[in-house]
Parts: C-alpha cells; structure tokens; sequence
C-alpha cells in the first residue's frame, strides 16, 4: 500500500508539477492513514467507507483540529480517484464520505502602527539587519507568499518598474507591483550585505541568502520574524503569513477593488480573497463604535 502512495506522489510531482510543500502535505496524510488501514487489510480494494470513517473519528478522538480532518479527507478523495482513475481499485470508498464543512475563522492581522514597529525593527546599521529589513519590506510591499520569498531570483526583480514576478501555486505566474520604499531597501541589501555574502558562494541567483551565502529557507524566515515580534512587543500571533493577510487587509480598507486584491495575492478564486472583506467590515465595525458618538 505504501507503493501505491509513492507512486501517487511521484505522479503528482511529474505530471501535476506540484510544489514540494504540497507533496510533503499529501504524502504526510497519506502516509499515516496508510499506517492505519494496514492493521486491517493488505490493500485498498478492501478499504471501505467504515475503514475510512473510522480513521477519521481516531483523528478526532486525538484532538486534531478540523483544519487538520478536512485536509486529510481531501488527500484522500484525490488519492481514491487516482487509484479509480488507473485500475489500481473498481470502486472509490470516498464517495460515500461526507467533508466536514470548514469553520470560518478569520486570519490574524497586524494594524499598520504594528506593521511598521515590524519593518523598522532590524538594526540597519548592521549587515544581516538590512537583508532583514528588505524581506520585511519586501513581504508587506507585495504580499508574497514564504515560498514565493525564499526561491525569488534576480531575474524576477524589475525594479526600475516598481514590478516583481514570481511563480505561485499551481505554478502560475504573477506580476507584482512593489513600493518605493521596499524597493530602496531591497536596492540597499542587493549592493551591500548581499555583495559580502556572495563571497562565500559566488554562483546562486536567489535574492535573499543567509550568513552562508545559500538561499534562505521558511524556517528562517519564521525565526526572522518571531525575533522582530518578540523585540517589538506585539502580542498578536504572527507568521510571514501575517503580513500577507495585513497586505490584502490594508488594501481593502483603504479602497482598493477585491478584484484587484485577487491578482495581487494569486488566488485562483476569488471566494478565498472574500475572507479579506469581513476582516475590513470588522475593522469599519470597530472604527464606527470607537468614535460614533452614540455606538
């Protein structure tokens, strides 16, 4: 049975083209609902829809979230259909298993007085804190995605157009427009900390590079700002994902077209950018009883 998944996942590495996170993801649920059925049967023509419900309930029973049951329903009815759509099974056992309906909970946002103790918490006087201060500037001017950060090359950056591109999920393009001031600070790390640290790898083409001169990873990019969060005091959760949501927040609640904010942020359907207008209906909410003489 672990062949099977393997194979899957191989499949949708080479004809899917998906993202390694994405694999990662798929072959994590996989992998452990796998383990399970395997107490009970020697492959999936005879796991049935009890099985897989079964499974479920011991995810439940284990307190993971239901983000975590929803994701894992989701590997598996696109698994089944590739084991269906190659004759590896006759019939798929997920048809007859219901999704359980996502809860809505709205993403954390910064306000803009916390986003900017964020951007101007690096130590510019200091080599690495101006590489800092240009992925800070560069994740709020633009609303990058971690991923689409750390694997940015030097042939993506326009800057003289105030234009990055960069490739998204599903691996579709994007062009992105980014500020003046990211853009002098991305200026400012390019010819400076960057040169120094190309000392020790003369070759790569990634933007942001660590003390060692190789590409950055999403790990530091989440230590990077869990130090800056912590230096600055704000106590709201916060993850590069945080930026991004304050990005399209912002955007929103100064005018600026959903349609737009889409493009922006590379969704492929707007329903996942609406998220955005019921944090902006919040923030107009809280701005309407703080000063509404009688709210």
């Amino acid at each position: 049975m672990i062949d099977e998944v393997m194979d899957y996942i191989h499949y949708l590495r080479v004809e899917r083209g998906l993202a390694e996170n994405t694999l990662t993801s798929y072959r994590q649920d996989l992998m452990a609902a796998v383990t399970y059925f395997q107490k009970s049967t020697v492959n999936f023509n005879q796991v049935d829809q009890f099985l897989i419900l079964n499974y479920l309930e011991l995810l439940q029973n284990q307190n993971k979230s239901r983000n975590t049951v929803i994701r894992t329903v989701s590997s598996l009815r696109r698994f089944f259909q590739y084991l269906v759509q190659f004759g590896i099974i006759q019939e798929d056992p997920m048809l007859k298993v219901d999704s359980p309906k996502k809860a809505q909970s709205l993403p954390d946002v910064l306000s803009e007085q916390q986003v900017n103790q964020l951007l101007t918490a690096p130590d510019t006087t200091k080599q690495l804190g101006i590489r800092d201060r240009a992925i800070l500037e560069t994740l709020y001017a633009t609303g990058l995605r971690v991923s689409e950060l750390i694997n940015l090359k030097l042939v993506d950056l326009h800057l003289s157009m105030h234009l990055l591109q960069t490739i998204g999920k599903g691996d579709r393009e994007r062009i992105v427009p980014i500020s003046d001031v990211a853009i002098e600070w991305l200026t400012r790390y390019l010819q400076t900390t960057r040169v120094k640290l190309l000392v020790k790898r003369p070759n790569t083409d990634f933007v942001f590079l660590n003390a060692h001169g190789k590409q950055l990873t999403r790990q530091a990019i989440w230590q990077l700002i869990k130090k800056y969060v912590n230096q600055v005091g704000i106590r709201t959760h916060v993850t590069p994902h945080t930026l991004r949501h304050s990005f399209a927040t912002h955007l929103l609640e100064n005018g600026a077209d959903l349609r737009i904010v889409q493009e922006l942020l590379g969704h492929a359907d707007i329903s996942t950018t609406q998220i955005y207008t019921h944090i902006s209906h919040r923030h107009l909410k809280e701005v309407y009883d703080k000063f509404h003489p009688r709210a």
